[in-house]
């Protein structure tokens, strides 16, 4: 019999650790199947470009996990009982309950109000495609001069505010944020980040915090009131709920609890990647909800299963940071360059080198997903014979 593994969420983390599985072990040993309510891959990164009308690429999984042995089963996961080993899926074909014997959980994050009013019936977000398409319908339809307003400071929402203004010269955008403009990066990165908003017209207000959206403006702290005919919320991820209904140990947050492999430290047949996964990096700091943070750990949770069905070397590869790379637009980047912990040192790359950095990153992190079964060893064959469990390995350690 077949080692059952279910791989929730085909986001970056979830593909790449759904191929990287596929890659390393023998299909006639191991049964892998990826669950995701979409038929072809999301560039995640990418959401603000699709929101101002560009297009993007096409990826279906079925041609990214041709040969591969990978089933791709579509529906959206309703619920996941660890104790019985057991996962729900609601398809075009009514509801399955399919069984496992390891899972793989990267259901990932979506957007995070903040449980500020108005936002989910004012508010737009970019951290899906349908979130992305609404917007950019909404887009199309703003007459000249009329305003939109970011929320949030962060990554997502300097990418957003540059990619809009780039866009739409003809629109007033503006960014809320609840600090100063780019005050985790290193003085150069700021001074750069100033200049491309001020060449771009994006006003910025600083500490600013949004209390309130409404259908035509954002109120902040104080009660000053930013006009807004469209508001774009970037302030923050939320994970998705279901980790945090089941018996697994999760954070108040709601992430999967785990260890250097990324295994629940409650249940040892299921492991957690991308921003499902509570994950502690340098410093002991938390690793931070992004592409660059899922996609190691994706590896890191793929070669432990292996290694624990193979009676393999369990991988120890330090998870680390070494930049922050962000779009300001299609002609201008920022390049920031960090300690291991993410703390930004004095390095900086700026102007039209950064950006072509940065989408070179972007395309990269594509094509690991696309080509999950390049640069690795050959498959190995589970130690432990039939329904090996990667859980309490014949060979390898804990």
């Amino acid at each position: 019999m077949q080692h059952r593994i279910i791989v929730l969420g085909a986001g970056y983390s979830g593909a790449v650790a759904a191929g990287r599985l596929a890659r390393r072990l023998r299909r006639e040993d191991v049964a892998i199947t990826l669950v995701n309510a979409e038929p072809d891959f999301v560039e995640r990164v990418r959401m603000h470009q699709l929101a101002t009308g560009q297009a993007l690429k096409p990826r279906p999984f079925s041609a990214m996990f041709a040969g591969t042995g990978v089933e791709l089963r579509l529906g959206k996961v309703t619920a996941v009982d660890a104790d019985r080993r057991t996962v729900t899926v609601a398809g075009a074909d009514g509801t399955t309950e399919l069984a496992y014997d390891t899972l793989v959980y990267a259901l990932g994050s979506g957007w995070n109000d903040q449980g500020v009013p108005g936002t989910a019936e004012h508010a737009h977000q970019i951290a899906s495609r349908p979130g992305a398409l609404r917007l950019r319908e909404r887009l199309a339809g703003l007459d000249a001069g009329q305003a939109v307003v970011v929320v949030g400071g962060g990554l997502t929402g300097v990418e957003a505010a540059t990619e809009l203004a780039e866009a739409r010269p003809d629109l007033d955008v503006a960014l809320a944020t609840h600090g100063a403009l780019g005050d985790w990066l290193s003085p150069k990165g700021r001074e750069h980040l100033r200049k491309v908003f001020g060449g771009l017209g994006i006003t910025v207000y600083e500490h600013a915090t949004v209390t309130a959206v409404e259908a035509r403006r954002v109120v902040t702290t104080g009660g000053t009131a930013i006009p807004a005919a469209v508001t774009v919320w970037t302030a923050g991820f939320a994970v998705h709920p279901i980790a945090k209904a089941t018996t697994l140990e999760v954070t108040a947050a709601g992430q999967i609890v785990v260890d250097g492999t990324m295994r629940s430290v409650s249940h040892p047949d299921v492991y957690a990647v991308g921003d499902a996964a509570m994950v502690m990096g340098p410093g002991d700091k938390p690793l931070r909800m992004s592409c660059a943070s899922g996609m190691p750990t994706a590896w890191q949770a793929a070669d432990a299963i292996a290694a624990r069905l193979t009676g393999g070397k369990l991988p120890h590869t330090p998870l680390r940071y070494f930049n922050q790379c962000i779009s300001l637009g299609r002609r201008e980047g920022l390049i920031q360059y960090v300690t291991a912990d993410d703390r930004a040192v004095r390095a900086v790359l700026t102007g039209r080198f950064a950006a072509v950095y940065k989408e070179w990153v972007c395309k990269g992190a594509a094509w690991a997903v696309a080509n999950p079964l390049l640069g690795l060893p050959a498959r190995r064959r589970p130690v432990t014979g039939q329904r090996a469990t990667a859980g309490a390995p014949a060979k390898a350690p804990a």
